[in-house]
């Protein structure tokens, strides 16, 4: 990855603003067994920009450490979406760029959230970790794919992110 700029930084802080306002402000489950985190759409900005990436991961950072009284989730929630983008900028097409976001936050956060619930890592936990990490999961995908697919559809026929786009993203497109 080359070194950001100082536009580079500036937009990702925008898109770290943007994914905290929509997470803590939106009246919907953002947090919790049930979530549809409606800022999670803009999880599949790193196969398009890289540069989306660390505002993306300051961003979850910001809205979970406002809004979840969870340490694990500060430390989880975050690491779940820095490895979603990360695997989201390498994926080969955008109908698989959704798919990190929805795997990481499934495992990862399901995970996080079964081992809150139980208080540990007893029988209790693997039997509660699969059906939470079906939630999450299933709340993730809808909003990846239903909310983030026309975001990668539509950013780059807008004029001002053309030029933001690596040219080997656009022929994936």
């Amino acid at each position: 990855m080359r070194k950001l700029s100082t536009k580079d930084l500036t937009l990702a802080a925008m898109v770290a603003a943007v994914y905290t306002v929509l997470t803590v402000f939106l009246p919907i489950p953002q947090y919790g067994e049930v979530q549809f985190r409606i800022a999670e759409c803009m999880t599949v900005l790193p196969f398009l920009f890289p540069w989306a990436t660390p505002g993306l991961i300051v961003g979850c950072f910001l809205a979970n450490l406002l809004g979840s009284p969870f340490v694990l989730d500060w430390v989880f929630g975050t690491l779940a979406t820095a490895l979603a983008c990360f695997m989201t900028a390498r994926m080969p097409n955008k109908w698989l760029a959704p798919l990190p976001p929805v795997l990481c936050n499934a495992i990862i956060v399901g995970a996080e959230i079964a081992y809150s619930a139980v208080g540990g890592f007893g029988g209790a936990f693997w039997a509660a970790v699969g059906p939470i990490a079906l939630s999450v999961g299933l709340g993730e995908l809808a909003v990846c794919y239903i909310l983030g697919l026309p975001l990668l559809a539509l950013l780059p026929k807008v004029e001002a992110f053309r030029g933001l786009i690596p040219e080997k993203r656009i022929s994936t497109l």
